[in-house]
C-alpha cells in the first residue's frame, strides 16, 4: 500500500530528502506522494522514513493503492533497477528541527 499526504501537511519539507525512491514532490499546496514510486520504504528501511520525520503526522497508507509486501518490494526493485538513489537524511533532521523550534 502507498502512503499519501493529507490536508494536515504544513509544507516544511523534511519527509522530500527521506524518500529513497524520490517519490515525494512538493504540489501546488501540500507536499504530494507519487504513488507509483512509493514502496513504503520497503527494501529500504525497518519503516516508512517520511512518517518517522513527518512533525504533524500527515502521512497515512493509501486506501486507494493497496499493495502487499511483496509487491512493495518487488516495485524497489523495479524502481532501483541497478540504478541505487541517493538520500541525504541528515538534511531533513535539520529541516525538522528548524520546524520544530
Amino acid at each position: 500500500m502507498a502512503l499519501l499526504i493529507n490536508e494536515d501537511c504544513v509544507n516544511c519539507g523534511v519527509c522530500e530528502p527521506e524518500c529513497p525512491n524520490e517519490a515525494i514532490s512538493e504540489g501546488d499546496d501540500i507536499y504530494v506522494i507519487d504513488w507509483e514510486k512509493c514502496t513504503e520504504c520497503v527494501g529500504w528501511y525497518e519503516e516508512a522514513q517520511c512518517v518517522e520525520v513527518c512533525p504533524v503526522d500527515c502521512i497515512p497508507k493509501d486506501p486507494e493503492h493497496v499493495e502487499t509486501q511483496e509487491e512493495l518490494l518487488a516495485k524497489k526493485e523495479a524502481l532501483v533497477d541497478g540504478q541505487g538513489s541517493t538520500v541525504m537524511p541528515d538534511q531533513s533532521k535539520k529541516l525538522k528541527a528548524e520546524y520544530e523550534r
